[in-house]
């Protein structure tokens, strides 16, 4: 199986959002790997030092052009779980990693440049690939937030999870998964499964 984060801008939680899914993936009984297809390498730096239990069965594969994204996921196996971190900006290897893709997901904040960005990868996506949304650092409580559910909904979008802006789970390399946010990423981890059936 293989996941794709897909994110056209960065600063939504892409990265934060593959971590937490290779860490979701990590508790059932196949191999997980983490590509990081991101020339900043956050993902991969981040599993290099991280400590987290969670995490230390993720294998990190390195990929961050085309060929290479390519190769890597043509070496996913049958019982594997793949998770790809894609780069922010790079709309033809963001094609390429989502054509390749069991399910995509797009992590998004609300409101803003956003939505409009979210909607934009969702229209590079090949029909045959189902896709849902994480809204990141979200204002659960908040009348804009209630508003963006309904609108994506209308819009057939699924939203597969949420996380409230007080969960912190950006920490990143110098700080633990976040317990919340993994129950969080649990829910997308196991939606995200349904949908690639």
């Amino acid at each position: 199986m293989i996941v794709v984060t897909a994110a056209l801008k960065g600063g939504v939680g892409k990265t934060t959002t593959a971590v937490y899914l290779a860490a979701a993936a990590a508790n059932g009984r196949r191999t997980v790997n983490l590509v990081d297809a991101d020339p900043q390498a956050s993902a991969a730096e981040w599993l290099e030092v991280a400590e987290d239990a969670e995490l230390a069965e993720v294998n990190l594969v390195e990929a961050p052009t085309e060929r290479l994204l390519a190769r890597a996921l043509e070496r996913t196996g049958a019982d594997e779980v793949t998770v790809v971190d894609t780069p922010p900006g790079q709309e033809r290897l963001l094609e390429k990693a989502m054509g390749l893709a069991n399910v995509v997901v797009v992590p998004t904040r609300v409101g803003g440049v956003e939505t409009p960005r979210a909607a934009a990868v969702l229209e590079l996506l090949p029909k045959k690939v189902p896709a849902g949304l994480v809204l990141t650092s979200a204002r659960t409580f908040t009348r804009d937030y209630q508003d963006a559910v309904a609108e994506w909904a209308e819009a057939n979008v699924a939203v597969w999870g949420s996380v409230p802006e007080r969960v912190g789970i950006a920490a990143g390399p110098a700080g633990w998964l976040s317990p919340e946010g993994l129950e969080i990423y649990r829910g997308v981890w196991r939606r995200a499964q349904r949908a690639a059936r």
